[in-house]
């Protein structure tokens, strides 16, 4: 197929991939391991059972370059996998670029994003091994939406802390994880302990994910048939989403493409994981590839996070992981791309973006919304104010590249629709949406609370 004679790049069905790609089988530096959170000790397998799966476990701390993908999990990707990869002829043109623009569009999945890829696993996982009930939190709640639906098909209950903010917000996200079957409450809530102590704290906090965490999991840790499930930074969940870059690799291939640059919104890490891992062996064996995660300039782990072992939520309960972070106490403003308002970073891309093999920028929330408005109106698609993160520098890449002369091929991972997110595009188009200054003072606070290890 040639290049030029295409809007859309499509895989057959029977070209699902069987196997997911695991990044810590070709990492240069292997993950400091994580920690207990109470005695600080090296954590265990053992230790991760009265909450996880023990199949999920297995795949958190596997070196092992390929997961067999169940065929249950493939059957219900064929749903709406393999997913397209557009050509962006219409952005293309309206910025007047020679560079080729691609980007993966994840937001045909029946709720609306990426997230599926990694919920149908673990919800097949869980009912395998006889749990009954999953507990998690979501922030903008595309992940509450998809472990909802994935529970229902394998028959599991699902509750959801959606962090307070968006739960405003977006209230249609949590129509969306009722219709499906979920039970959704707004985080903290009075439901748990974590989340009494947060409100006492705070009655008029927006919610963070790290206290939406601490209430899922003080939840999973006090019922014996409920189990804890978490939509991004853990080594597993990117491991699914793996399935993200395997095809585009696969599309690329087909019209005889190769990028030079491949970009993703970065919140947590999870689909930022899933474009970009499977090209990290590339970068490690010298081939040019930029691999580029953006963040948002309001809550900028990568770009001015430290590089320490923290807890991965506010009480404390879940593991201590090294990893860029703001501090588990940093309260990030309430910015519409809800998804990225986590103080943390996944492991695997805090040790890869340590090592220099990918890169990080941050941008603010009106140059953002205003490359959403350029997408929208030339691609005709929605895009979610998360997956806006990514359009955003893959233009600026484009600009720039054509300022220097050269043309470049730029790919980034439309992660999601934002067509339930119109509330952030109404406040945008009023003139009301703000560039948040990131405070320098709120995250030296929120440093001083890190673990001492």
């Amino acid at each position: 197929m040639s290049r030029e004679e295409f809007v859309k790049i499509e895989l057959p069905e029977k070209r699902i991939p069987r196997y997911w790609y695991n990044v810590q089988a070709d990492m240069p530096t292997p993950l400091d391991p994580p920690l207990h959170p109470a005695t600080k000790k090296i954590i265990t397998p053992a230790d991760l059972e009265p909450i996880f799966a023990k199949e999920l476990i297995m795949q958190e701390v596997s070196a092992e370059r390929y997961i067999e993908i169940p065929e249950e999990v493939r059957d219900f990707y064929k749903k709406y996998r393999p997913s397209p990869l557009f050509r962006a002829r219409g952005l293309e043109k309206a910025l007047n670029v020679s560079s080729r623009i691609y980007y993966k569009y994840e937001g045909i999945s029946p709720v609306g994003s990426h997230k599926l890829n990694s919920a149908l696993p673990q919800a097949y996982y869980n009912k395998k091994q006889g749990i009954k009930r999953i507990a998690t939190e979501t922030g903008a709640g595309q992940w509450g939406t998809a472990l909802a639906l994935a529970c229902k098909f394998f028959d599991l209950e699902a509750m959801i802390y959606m962090v307070r903010v968006s739960y405003e917000q977006k209230p249609y996200r949590r129509s969306v994880m009722e219709l499906y079957g979920g039970k959704c409450v707004p985080s903290p809530s009075t439901l748990t302990q974590s989340g009494r102590d947060a409100l006492a704290q705070n009655p008029d906090t927006p919610g963070t994910l790290g206290i939406a965490i601490s209430e899922a999991v003080e939840d999973a840790m006090s019922r014996e048939d409920t189990n804890y499930s978490l939509g991004s930074v853990l080594n597993h969940v990117c491991l699914h989403q793996s399935i993200i870059g395997l095809e585009t690799r696969e599309q690329l291939e087909m019209v005889d493409e190769y990028p030079d640059v491949i970009i993703g919104c970065c919140g947590g890490g999870s689909n930022f994981a899933g474009i970009a891992f499977p090209f990290i062996p590339d970068k490690i064996a010298g081939k040019n590839i930029r691999l580029v995660a953006v963040e948002p300039a309001a809550c900028p782990t990568l770009t001015k996070g430290v590089f320490a072992y923290d807890y991965g939520d506010v009480a404390g309960l879940a593991p201590i992981v090294k990893m860029y972070t703001l501090g588990h106490d940093f309260t990030p403003s309430g910015i519409h791309a809800g998804g990225l308002r986590y103080h943390g970073e996944s492991p695997l891309v805090s040790r890869l973006y340590h090592d220099g093999l990918i890169e990080a920028t941050s941008v603010l929330q009106n140059p953002v919304f205003e490359a959403a408005m350029t997408f929208a109106q030339t691609e005709g698609l929605v895009p979610a104010p998360e997956s806006a993160h990514a359009i955003r520098t893959a233009v600026d890449e484009a600009l720039k590249a054509e300022s220097e002369g050269v043309a470049k091929c730029i790919v980034f991972n439309l992660s999601g629709h934002g067509l339930l997110d119109l509330a952030a595009y109404d406040q945008y188009l009023s003139g009301a949406t703000q560039d948040i200054v990131f405070s320098e003072e709120a995250l030296q606070e929120s440093l001083k609370t890190l673990p001492q290890i």
